[in-house]
């Protein structure tokens, strides 16, 4: 019993158990009857557990750092201490997901780009549809912005076809000054090699094993899978292709990015947009 809430239970329990007096029950108990007898007084905030449930039943993998600033852009403020007391309260704690081991990797730490299109990450994740079969998703990101550039599922996604999405991302973004990749086959194919050479675009290779090398990706990678692939079902590769490409419009418009300084990918490359065209 550590919680004024969990004494004035047990003084409740008991009397109804073993009909003494609130008074004897608070000796045996050591407990002060004031405490016993308060009546809080603090407002229930009905409509604030309404909005801040609507967002987490809605961001189910989103906790309560990212549930307030969602309620602050719909115009709902509150202290972040009482928005984290009623979070408990309601119980929308979010489970963390056990993960494999992976290496350690380097220990150098990762270098910030400083423009957009200064870096692109791209890697590949694997998920499978209702019936078993398994398909995987190309994902490439900005490692500036952190947008999220292109999320492409399909049954198969040869080195060919990857040099053609990069193509369509180039005609809209322009070329990238350097790719991360691990070491895949698909990256390491002839037709991304004769790309390369075409595009003079310099393509690094991370150290086998070592994911950290390509940390970018691999934050962006967790939160896919885990608010999108492990939250979905997917019946066909059209259900699919539809919910993901939404998943990434949200992704880069609406979901606040910690690293960002809580803003949208879109909103921060906006900003910096802004910022070059002042100086």
């Amino acid at each position: 019993m550590v919680t004024p809430a969990a004494k004035r239970k047990a003084v409740v329990h008991l009397c109804d158990q073993h009909g003494v007096s609130q008074r004897r029950a608070c000796d045996v108990l050591e407990i002060d009857r004031s405490s016993v007898r308060y009546r809080s007084i603090r407002p229930d905030d009905a409509e604030l557990r309404k909005a801040m449930k609507d967002v987490a039943a809605e961001r189910r993998r989103f906790g309560y750092r990212r549930i307030h600033i969602m309620l602050e852009r719909q115009g709902i403020y509150m202290n972040q201490k009482k928005l984290r007391r009623l979070y408990r309260e309601e119980g929308l704690q979010v489970r963390k997901r056990g993960g494999r081991k992976r290496a350690l990797g380097t220990r150098r730490p990762m270098i910030v780009p400083e423009t957009i299109n200064e870096r692109w990450s791209l890697d590949f994740v694997s998920d499978a549809f209702t019936d078993g079969r398994r398909f995987r998703v190309l994902a490439v990101v900005d490692d500036f912005s952190r947008e999220c550039l292109s999320l492409v599922p399909d049954t198969s996604l040869s080195g060919a076809r990857l040099t053609r999405e990069l193509d369509a991302i180039i005609q809209v973004r322009g070329m990238p000054k350097t790719i991360v990749s691990d070491n895949g086959t698909e990256m390491t194919s002839s037709a991304v090699l004769k790309w390369c050479q075409k595009t003079k675009i310099d393509w690094h290779y991370i150290a086998p094993g070592k994911p950290t090398q390509n940390a970018f990706i691999e934050s962006f990678n967790g939160s896919f899978r885990d608010e999108c692939l492990n939250e979905t079902l997917f019946s066909s590769l059209a259900d699919a292709r539809s919910k993901i490409t939404k998943w990434k419009e949200d992704y880069n418009r609406n979901r606040p990015h910690s690293s960002l300084e809580n803003l949208t990918p879109n909103e921060f490359a906006d900003k910096m947009t802004l910022q070059k065209q002042a100086a």
